[in-house]
C-alpha cells in the first residue's frame, strides 16, 4: 500500500482527519468505525470493537438471527477489530492525513472469527503455506458506470456523454473515444489508486455504455490481492461520487447489455520461486490437474461466485459469461481459460465470477478448488477448441435457488468455509433466494396480467 501510509498520526493532517477501520461483510460490503486521527493509536492497541454479527448482515442489512444465532441469541456480543497492517493506506478523498485498514474480526479470546471472509481466506492460505506454496493472484474489475438519478427514476442510465438523443451510441469495447469520454473520471481512478499505492494496471472500455475494466498486478500474497480488488471497488465508487456519477458493480445492470465479470488469474510457485504450473519447466501434471479442481468445485461453489439473484441473469448462452464447466487454452469463452502454459507466466484465468462477488470469499473458493488438483492427479476432461467441445458437459445453473441448495450440500464448501459458515451463508442466501421468487415482477404484470 502507499508507503506514506504508517500507523503513527500525521502532524500535517487536517484537524477532521480520521482512520477507517474497515471489516469485509458477508456481501462484500465495507462496514466498520471512524476514528479520529489523534486517537489511531486504539486501532492499533486492538481496542475497536464491533458486533460479531456485523459482518453476517444480509444484502438488506438484517442480521438474521434466527438463522445465524450469533446476534441477540448470543447478546450480539462484540468482536475485535484486528487492523491489518499490510492493508493500511491513505483516504484520499477524506480530510488531508486520513487513512484506511483492513481489519480481521476476532472473538474477545483472540481467535479469528470463523464468521470474517478475511479470516476464511487466510485458513485457506495456510494450507499452501503447509505446502511450501504461494498462490500468485491478479484481480480484473469490471464496473459499470450511469447517472446518479437511479433512486428517482427507479432504473439505471448510461453517463451522457455516451448517450445520443436517448439512446446509447453502440458497443464500445475497447473504444478510445469511450475512455476519452470518461477521461476525467478514469482519471481520479488512477489518481485515487496511485494515491493509494494500488497496483492498477490496464483501464479498457467494455461492452456496454459506461462499462469499464480495471486490471490489478499479480501480487504473490492471496490477501493482498483480494484487499487491493475490494479497495479497487471502493475507488471506483468514491471517484464516481466526485464526478457526480454512480458506479455499480451489480453483475447485470442491463437486461439487454453485456454483465460485469471478476476475473482471476493464478500461479502458483513453491518456495524457490518457481512457477509449478510452467508445463515446459515444471510439472506439465499439475497445469491440467488443478483446472480439473476447480471445474469439480465449480458448481458447489457457484453461489460464491454469484451470490445474489440478479447475478443469475449474466449466465447467458452466447455471451461472454461462462455457462459450461469447461475449459481451454486462450478461449475466453470457457469457464477456466488457460492464458499460457509455458513458462513463468503459466496461469489459469477463473472466469465465472461476477463483479458482484466477495473478493476474499471467491479468492478462497477458486483457492480450495485448485488445492484439490495439487493434492491430487485429476483429469480435466476433453479441451474445448473453437472446433470442438465435449459433448453434454456439466453445466453451472442459471437458477439461484439451485446454486444455494448445491452450497449447503457440498462437502467441499464444508471443508474450505468450515460447516458452520456453509449454514449461515448458506441459508441467508436460500432467505434471499426464497424472497426474490415470492416478488412478482413488472415484467409479470407487463406479459401475463393482460393475456391470462
Amino acid at each position: 500500500m502507499s508507503p506514506d501510509a504508517k500507523p503513527s498520526t500525521d502532524a500535517q493532517a487536517d484537524t477532521s482527519a480520521r482512520i477507517e477501520v474497515l471489516l469485509v461483510g458477508m456481501n462484500g460490503d465495507l462496514r466498520g468505525k471512524m476514528i479520529p486521527i489523534k486517537a489511531e493509536d486504539k486501532v492499533w492497541k486492538n481496542t475497536v470493537r464491533l458486533p460479531a454479527s456485523t459482518q453476517s448482515l444480509d444484502i438488506w442489512g438484517d442480521d438474521n438471527d434466527d438463522i445465524t444465532r450469533i446476534s441477540l441469541t448470543l447478546g450480539d456480543p462484540d468482536g475485535i477489530c484486528v487492523p491489518h497492517k499490510p492493508s493500511l493506506t491513505t483516504l484520499p478523498w477524506g480530510p488531508k492525513g486520513s487513512k484506511q485498514v483492513l481489519a480481521t474480526m476476532h472473538t474477545l479470546d483472540g481467535e479469528p472469527h470463523y464468521v470474517c471472509p478475511r479470516a476464511i481466506l487466510a485458513n485457506v492460505m495456510k494450507r499452501y503455506d503447509d505446502l511450501g506454496l504461494t498462490p500468485v493472484v491478479a484481480t480484473e474489475l469490471e464496473f459499470y458506470l450511469m447517472e446518479p438519478d437511479f433512486r428517482e427514476t427507479g432504473r439505471p442510465m448510461p453517463p451522457k456523454a455516451l448517450v445520443m438523443n436517448g439512446e446509447v451510441e453502440g458497443f464500445q469495447l475497447y473504444d478510445m473515444r469511450a475512455t476519452a469520454a470518461m477521461e476525467d473520471y478514469l482519471e481520479t481512478v488512477r489518481q485515487y489508486c496511485d494515491h493509494m499505492g494500488l497496483p492498477a494496471d490496464a483501464t479498457t472500455a467494455e461492452f456496454g455504455p459506461g462499462q469499464f475494466e480495471v486490471n490489478l498486478l499479480h501480487k504473490p500474497d492471496a490477501m493482498a490481492a483480494a484487499d487491493d480488488c475490494i479497495y479497487l471497488k471502493r475507488v471506483v465508487d468514491f471517484a464516481a461520487r466526485r464526478h457526480g456519477l454512480k458506479a455499480t458493480c451489480m453483475a447485470k445492470p442491463y437486461g439487454d447489455q453485456a454483465g460485469s465479470g471478476l476475473h482471476v488469474h493464478a500461479s502458483i510457485i513453491d518456495r524457490q520461486g518457481r512457477n509449478i504450473l510452467d508445463a515446459r519447466g515444471g510439472d506439465p501434471v499439475k497445469l491440467k490437474s488443478i483446472t480439473a479442481g476447480m471445474l469439480q468445485t465449480m458448481q458447489d461453489a457457484q453461489l460464491i461466485f454469484a451470490p445474489f439473484a440478479n447475478s443469475y441473469r449474466r449466465f447467458q448462452p452466447g455471451s461472454f459469461a461462462p455457462d459450461k464447466v469447461d475449459w481451454g487454452f486462450g478461449n475466453r469463452g470457457t469457464a477456466v481459460r488457460i492464458p499460457d502454459k509455458d513458462g513463468p507466466a503459466a496461469r489459469v484465468e477463473h472466469r465465472v465470477a461476477g463483479a458482484d462477488a466477495n473478493p476474499h470469499l471467491l479468492l478462497a473458493a477458486i483457492l480450495g478448488g485448485i488445492l484439490l488438483g495439487l493434492e491430487q492427479d485429476l483429469d480435466p476432461g476433453p479441451v474445448t477448441t473453437p472446433d470442438s467441445a465435449p459433448e453434454n458437459p456439466a453445466m453451472l445453473t442459471h437458477d439461484f435457488l439451485t446454486a444455494v441448495d448445491r452450497f449447503r450440500a457440498s462437502a467441499f464448501i464444508g471443508d474450505i468455509f468450515g460447516a458452520e459458515y456453509q449454514r449461515i451463508y448458506g441459508d441467508t442466501k436460500r432467505k434471499e433466494a426464497i424472497t426474490f421468487l415470492r416478488t412478482v415482477s413488472s415484467f409479470d404484470y407487463q406479459t401475463y396480467l393482460p393475456r391470462i
